[in-house]
């Protein structure tokens, strides 16, 4: 399976809201229905990040900015927007004095030092399971090993763990690449990975080192996250039965266009990726009886309900949600937003299981 690189910022296009009806209940053989995939939507990480622009806007006032899009959602980006974020591509944007996020996906240690140099106040809503790579790489690095990461070039994940060891740190971008990277010594080489790529796709790129590297050395620990496994596992039981996959997430959502990918190869007909309800076509459905619903980890539920909605209009009422897993991991809010403005605590850790499971 070929791998789309994807690293370009989501469209800005104003949202037009579709009128109710828009899709229409035409006959089919059988009996229409929708798969709903659990889990689904917001994982901790992507949770934690959104309320910590929430809770800066609150403690600090308008405008917080923030490095890149803090998650990879038009959506919640806009949301966010209106409610006085300004998003800027690099911290040289940012006014001096002023208050940054960094997002989800992390930073490299030169874009630290820069917000330093500019007497930033940083707060690091990078996920936690990103930083854990970051910390992986830092260390081979320390040892001398040579770190092949399986990644998207030019993705911001990708380049704040590479800007941790750039001396050590080469890129595969996919399984054929495997077959062609060159190393030092083959004796000090390890793997390590994007958090958001296909599981299936990832082990592929591996064997392929491996078979040219035999002592390739594994992360300590699995570096594809546990939301992403999830999404893909229970995309993998709904495609083999169903018709049509809608996957609700945006263009530049790694996870959400493995997503599509997925469903495609574990036996879906069709499946296509859309930000909104709106954008699902009509001939999409023609002799569709059973279809398929996901989102990826950076989409709020609300936008799988506005696309089951417009589904109900065409008929697909019967929803039945097939549910793989549960999720319970939750992380706490970076350490500048545990206490409000008067230095009380905030207790609250926060976790997608409310928007990212239940039907």
């Amino acid at each position: 399976m070929t791998s789309t690189v994807v690293h370009l910022p989501a469209p800005r296009i104003p949202r037009v809201r579709a009128s109710s009806g828009r899709l229409q209940d035409n006959p089919v053989v059988g009996q229409k229905r929708v798969l709903l995939a659990a889990p689904r939507g917001y994982c901790a990480g992507v949770d934690r990040a959104v309320v910590a622009v929430e809770k800066a806007l609150e403690r600090y006032g308008a405008p917080v900015y923030v490095r890149k899009q803090i998650v990879h959602n038009i959506h919640v980006v806009t949301e966010l927007e209106a409610k006085g974020a300004i998003f800027v591509e690099e911290v040289d944007e940012v006014p001096e004095g002023a208050h940054v996020v960094f997002s989800a996906h992390g930073v490299s240690p030169a874009v630290v030092t820069a917000a330093s140099d500019r007497g930033l106040h940083a707060i690091d809503a990078t996920c936690p399971l990103v930083t854990k790579v970051h910390r992986e790489a830092v260390r081979f690095a320390r040892d001398d090993f040579e770190i092949l990461l399986i990644g998207h070039e030019g993705h911001e994940e990708v380049e704040g763990t590479a800007g941790e060891a750039p001396d050590h740190v080469t890129i595969v971008n996919s399984p054929d690449e495997a077959d062609t990277v060159q190393v030092k010594d083959p004796s000090k080489v390890v793997w390590l990975s994007q958090t958001t790529l296909s599981v299936d796709e990832t082990m592929e790129t591996v064997n392929r080192l491996r078979t040219r590297f035999p002592e390739l050395h594994n992360p300590p620990s699995d570096d594809i996250c546990y939301a992403t496994q999830n999404r893909q596992v229970a995309i993998k039981k709904v495609a083999a039965a169903a018709d049509l996959v809608i996957v609700v997430g945006s263009s530049n959502s790694s996870n959400s266009v493995r997503l599509v990918e997925v469903a495609l190869e574990y036996g879906a007909k069709a499946a296509y990726r859309v930000d909104y309800a709106e954008e699902v076509q009509q001939e999409w459905l023609d002799g569709v009886e059973t279809v398929g619903v996901t989102s990826g980890a950076s989409v709020p539920e609300v936008l799988v309900r506005e696309v089951l909605d417009a589904l109900g209009d065409a008929g697909y009422r019967d929803v039945e949600e097939v549910k793989t897993a549960e999720e319970d991991l939750m992380f706490s809010l970076p350490k500048e937003l545990r206490h409000d403005a008067s230095g009380q605590r905030d207790d609250r850790a926060l976790g997608g299981r409310a928007t990212g499971g239940g039907a």
